[in-house]
C-alpha cells in the first residue's frame, strides 16, 4: 500500500498543475502554456494508469500463479503512448492556433514559476520511492515530471518574453514538443526491454553470482541468467555441490536461495538447479610434519599441508603442491580454522592422522561435504593411497615423491 500512495499523489498533483496552466492558457493566450496544460491532461491518465498498474501487480490467481509482475511494465508502454499523444496534440496546437496577442501579467508568471517548482520537488521524493522500490512506473513518472520542469520553463519564458516583444511562443512549444517525445521514447524503449525479458543488469547477476559462490557447499556455478519483471527479479542458476545427498541437497540450496534473496535487492523467486558434477578430479590435502618429513600427527598444528589434484578415472597424481598452515601458531581453535581455511581452498578430501570424529574440524569438514579420512599413514604415500581409495577411482596408484613446491 505504501508504494500505492505515491500513485494518488500523482494524480493530485497533475489535477493541480492541469488547474492551474488552464487558468493561465485562458487568460494569457500563450500556446505555449496550452501546451503544457494538454501535457498535464495526459499525465493525468498516465497517473491513473500507473496506480491501476501499482494494484495490480503484485496480485496472483490461479490463472496467473506467478503474479501480475509485468502490469508495470505495460502501464509504462502505455504512458509512453499517451507521451507521443502528448506530443502530438502540442504540434498540432501550435501550427494550428493563428497568431495572437500575448497577455503577461504578474500572477500569470507567480503562478508558472509555482508549477515549475512544484513538480520539481516532488519528482525528487517520487523518484527516490522508486527507485527504492525498483517500480518502473514510478521511475517513469517521477522522470516525467521532471520533463514538466524543463517545458514549464520554457513556458514561463515564453509568457515572459511576450513583454520584449519576442516571438517565442511558438519556438517553446516545438520544443516542447522535442521533450515529450524523448521522454516518450525512453518509456517504451526500458518497459519493452521488461516485456522481452531482457537479462538482468552485469551488476546485478555479478552480486547474485558472488552470493552463491561465497557457499562453501557450492563446487561450481555452471551458469546463472535472470530477468526483470515489474519491480521484481527472477533469477535461475545451475549448481554443483559437495554432496551427493538429497535431503543435504535440499537445505543447501533452501539457505543459497535465502541468502540471494536477502543480500540481492528486489529479487523475488530464486531457482536453483542441481547438476550433477562432471568431475575430471579430486582435490586433497594431507597434513605434512617438519620439513614435509612424513605426515604430521596433528591436524591442526601442522606446519605445512600438501594439496593434490587426482585424476578421477585412474587417481593418477595431476598436480602437487605444500603450502604453510597460516593457522600453526594461532593460540586457540587451529583445528576449526584449518578446517576452515580447507574448505575455502575448494578441497574434496582431508586425510589426518589425529582422530577428528566428533570434534570441530570435523563437523565443519562434514557440513561443507568434504570427506575426511581418518588412519594411521605414516608417509605420505599411504595417506594418498589413503585417499585415493576414499575417492572410489577406478585403479587406485601411490604418487610419485612430493615435489617441495609452496606457494
Amino acid at each position: 500500500m505504501k508504494i500505492e500512495r505515491w500513485g494518488w499523489y500523482s494524480i493530485a498533483v497533475n489535477l493541480l498543475l492541469a488547474a492551474l496552466h488552464a487558468a493561465v492558457a485562458v487568460r494569457s493566450g500563450s500556446l505555449a502554456v496550452a501546451a503544457e496544460m494538454i501535457h498535464n491532461a495526459v499525465d493525468l491518465l498516465s497517473a491513473i494508469a500507473m496506480l491501476v498498474g501499482l494494484r495490480l501487480a503484485t496480485r496472483k490467481s490461479k490463472a496467473f500463479p506467478y503474479g501480475l509482475y509485468k502490469v508495470e511494465n505495460l502501464v509504462a508502454v502505455v504512458m509512453s503512448v499517451l507521451v507521443f499523444l502528448t506530443a502530438y496534440e502540442v504540434l498540432r496546437y501550435a501550427v494550428s492556433q493563428p497568431p495572437a496577442p500575448l497577455q503577461a501579467d504578474p500572477w500569470m508568471l507567480a503562478v508558472l514559476a509555482v508549477t515549475l517548482f512544484v513538480p520539481l520537488v516532488f519528482s525528487h521524493h517520487e523518484l527516490r520511492a522508486g527507485r527504492a522500490a525498483n517500480s518502473p512506473a514510478l521511475i517513469a513518472d517521477a522522470l516525467e515530471y521532471r520533463v514538466h520542469v524543463f517545458t514549464t520553463g520554457l513556458a514561463l519564458a515564453a509568457l515572459a518574453s511576450s513583454q520584449l516583444d519576442l516571438p517565442l511562443d511558438r519556438i517553446a512549444a516545438a520544443i516542447i514538443t522535442i521533450a515529450v517525445i524523448r521522454t516518450g521514447w525512453e518509456l517504451l524503449r526500458d518497459a519493452m526491454r521488461v516485456l522481452l525479458d531482457a537479462s538482468l543488469e552485469p551488476d546485478a547477476l555479478t552480486s547474485i553470482r558472488r552470493v552463491i559462490e561465497s557457499d562453501s557447499n557450492v563446487r561450481e556455478l555452471k551458469w546463472i541468467t535472470g530477468r526483470n519483471a515489474g519491480r521484481f527479479r527472477f533469477v535461475e542458476a545451475g549448481v554443483t555441490l559437495r554432496t551427493g545427498d538429497a535431503e543435504r541437497a535440499g537445505i543447501i540450496t533452501e539457505r543459497v536461495e535465502r541468502a540471494v534473496r536477502s543480500q540481492v535487492p528486489h529479487v523475488e523467486r530464486v531457482l536453483l538447479h542441481v547438476e550433477s558434477p562432471a568431475r575430471p578430479a579430486w582435490r586433497c590435502a594431507i597434513p605434512l610434519a617438519d620439513a614435509g618429513e612424513g605426515v604430521s600427527p596433528h591436524f591442526g598444528e601442522a606446519p605445512d599441508f600438501a594439496f593434490l589434484t587426482l585424476a578421477s578415472d585412474d587417481c593418477t597424481v595431476m598436480e602437487r603442491h605444500v603450502e604453510s598452515n597460516p593457522y600453526r601458531n594461532v593460540p586457540r581453535a587451529k583445528g576449526i580454522r584449518v578446517a576452515e581455511w580447507l574448505i575455502e581452498r575448494k578441497v574434496d578430501v582431508a586425510y589426518s592422522r589425529e582422530d577428528l570424529q566428533g570434534k570441530g574440524p570435523h563437523y565443519a569438514l562434514r557440513d561443507a561435504g568434504i570427506q575426511l579420512v581418518c588412519g594411521d599413514a605414516a608417509t605420505v604415500d599411504a595417506a594418498i593411497a589413503a585417499c585415493q581409495a576414499a575417492t572410489h577411482c577406478r585403479q587406485p596408484s601411490l604418487s610419485q615423491p612430493l615435489g617441495a613446491r609452496r606457494e
